[in-house]
């Protein structure tokens, strides 16, 4: 279970939005370019991005923890050892020990690139939750600055 939490970390969906926010800036300052109503949509959509991806790894965790216990599928401590033996004998689960480990170092290099789009009163915020998993890429999308179309 915990692994749904863990393969939100890297799911193409959330990030392809991610990086379509992270707009150039123009190279000809005199000829602004102008955002497409697509590209509008996306820049304007992102806290609705940030919500639903935190309301998933809200979720996906708590379901981790507390669901279906009572059906014989073990406590806590149980499926933390289960978790333990699948990240010692699977090869996806190495995959996915080198995609969070990537996503640890170019998270806050990518949002750190782009504080400049954050509003103002909330770069601090984004700026030291930056570094933590999701958590950071939530902030950032939820404390985007609109863009006009």
């Amino acid at each position: 279970m915990l692994c749904n939490y863990i393969t939100f970390l890297m799911m193409p969906a959330f990030l392809i939005p991610y990086m379509a926010i992270r707009l150039n800036d123009p190279v000809d300052e005199t000829a602004p370019r102008k955002l497409s109503q697509f590209g509008s949509v996306m820049a304007n959509g992102a806290p609705i991005v940030g919500v639903v991806g935190g309301c998933a790894c809200l979720v996906s965790l708590l379901w981790t923890l507390y669901g279906r216990m009572d059906a014989n599928f073990g406590g806590i401590s149980d499926r933390w050892d289960y978790l333990v033996g699948y990240l010692g004998s699977e090869r996806l689960a190495y995959a996915f020990i080198w995609d969070i480990c990537l996503y640890m170092i170019f998270q806050p290099w990518l949002i750190g690139d782009n504080l400049q789009n954050v509003q103002e009163n909330k770069v601090a915020v984004v700026k030291y939750l930056r570094y933590v998993p999701v958590i950071g890429l939530i902030a950032y999308l939820l404390c985007l600055e609109p863009k006009e179309a």
